[in-house]
């Protein structure tokens, strides 16, 4: 019996990200659960629960970082009560190896858990998954880039979720570690449209066009640009727009609806766990971003069989690919975007052909295809044990 083997096949795997509505967390929190039904145990190392964990499910495990207030500190230590939960975790839980999602902190709180583990005799290697704004945008700031530069090369293994972000990581960080592109993913059955309990009359009682945007509403993702679209569009085909998430910038959004005229066609319904319950509602979605990794929402969109259309930065082109899925355009051109946009409502016959296709795009990041990549990667990192 090949008892190394058997240890690799069933694996204790630390998890640590964010526990919110964005892109990270959601892939971490979804991937997690993917591994747990493949018989792994997974432990979820986190601040709070994840949105989208069910900690009732088989293997699943949540271990929730404290943090206690003193006076003498202005801030609190986030990173250093991480630091040592993870410690702990791995130490009385005897974990094979921690995911780590997202640079900061988490990188550099897996290095010094590292270090103190291996003071006690304990080795436990980990991966850096690569998300986005950790690299382009936070990341981006100087303060940071030495800690980032040195937590992503003190990594076992380092993947990034596209060949855009990997680009960047060399690019503005001083990183010699090979870079792995393992792509996001979507669980494509989870999107398949339930005609019959899609309650699109309530948005669309006329049969008006529905656009959607899904984001945590932050300047990044240039939302106000999907309302400027929407207004436009609006003045040739009658649409609605949804707007689902939360954040800073839903006020100026709100003003902006209102300026363009645009208020009652336009519906903020908030944070929606179940993105799958909105998206049968869609006819197009929208993604405006001046920045994106990948474009996590725009894919679940593809797997509901919607058309995207989007800025053409980052990795949404290795995503959404023009006149085939969807329509690309520069960021910020929304008189080009509202100009594909109506072609594309105005042609029944092109519009069916880009649903079809981004169905079939979607499929291609089904989870079943992209996490054997991930448990490759721990086999790889384990066998060198």
């Amino acid at each position: 019996m090949d008892f190394k083997k058997m240890a690799r096949d069933n694996l204790k795997i630390g998890i640590i990200c964010y526990p919110t509505f964005g892109g990270s967390g959601v892939i971490a929190t979804e991937l997690g659960t993917a591994l747990a039904n493949n018989g792994h145990k997974v432990h979820f190392i986190t601040s709070s629960q994840p949105v989208k964990l069910n900690v009732f499910e088989k293997n699943i495990f949540f271990h929730e970082v404290v943090l206690n207030s003193y006076p003498l500190f202005q801030h609190q230590p986030f990173e250093v009560a991480l630091t040592s939960k993870i410690v702990e975790v791995v130490k009385y839980e005897k974990l094979d190896l921690l995911h780590v999602h997202y640079a900061i902190p988490h990188a550099s709180a897996a290095y010094l858990a590292k270090q103190i583990l291996k003071k006690q005799g304990i080795h436990i290697p980990y991966i850096t998954t690569l998300h986005g704004t950790d690299i382009t945008l936070v990341g981006k700031e100087p303060e940071f880039e030495p800690t980032i530069s040195f937590a992503i090369n003190q990594s076992d293994i380092v993947t990034s979720v596209s060949e855009s972000l990997k680009k960047d990581t060399y690019e503005h960080f001083n990183v010699s570690k090979d870079i792995k592109v393992v792509p996001n993913f979507v669980c494509v059955s989870k999107f398949q449209k339930d005609q019959d309990n899609c309650k699109k009359t309530l948005f669309a009682p006329e049969g008006e066009k529905i656009l959607m945007h899904i984001s945590n509403f932050r300047k990044v993702k240039r939302i106000q640009d999907v309302i400027k679209i929407h207004s436009i569009v609006s003045k040739t085909i009658s649409t609605r727009l949804i707007l689902i998430g939360d954040g800073p910038e839903r006020s100026s959004m709100e003003r902006l609806a209102r300026e363009e005229g645009v208020e009652k066609s336009t519906y903020f319904l908030g944070k929606i766990k179940e993105t799958e319950k909105a998206l049968c509602l869609a006819d197009v979605y929208l993604m405006t971003s001046a920045t994106e990794s990948f474009g996590v929402s725009a894919l679940e969109a593809m797997a509901s069989g919607v058309p995207v259309i989007s800025s053409n930065t980052g990795g949404i082109p290795e995503v959404n690919i023009h006149d085939e899925t969807g329509f690309l355009s520069k960021v910020g051109d929304v008189e080009n975007m509202a100009e594909n946009l109506i072609k594309l409502l105005a042609d029944a016959k092109l519009y069916t052909r880009l649903s079809v296709n981004a169905y079939k795009r979607a499929q291609q990041f089904n989870i079943s295809n992209v996490l054997p990549l991930y448990e490759r990667l721990y086999n790889e990192l384990l066998s060198k044990l």
